[in-house]
């Protein structure tokens, strides 16, 4: 299903319309948040790794969501 998905002319296509939708002065930005935001997913995942115990649901309590 996935075999062809990277391609160098799909993501040549893709970055093209990508720079139509938000236009050049707007994808520094988008770039910048985007680095944020999986900076602080990798962080909180490492903190969740390095402390479970103190993310963990015990049984019978209700969850934080």
């Amino acid at each position: 299903m996935f075999e062809g998905l990277f391609q160098p002319m799909h993501l040549i296509v893709v970055l093209g319309i990508v720079l139509l939708v938000f236009g050049p002065k707007k994808l520094p930005e988008l770039g910048k948040g985007l680095g944020e935001a999986i900076r602080g997913f990798k962080k909180g995942f490492n903190e969740e790794a390095e402390n479970p115990e103190k993310s963990e649901i015990k049984p019978g309590t209700k969850s934080r969501d």
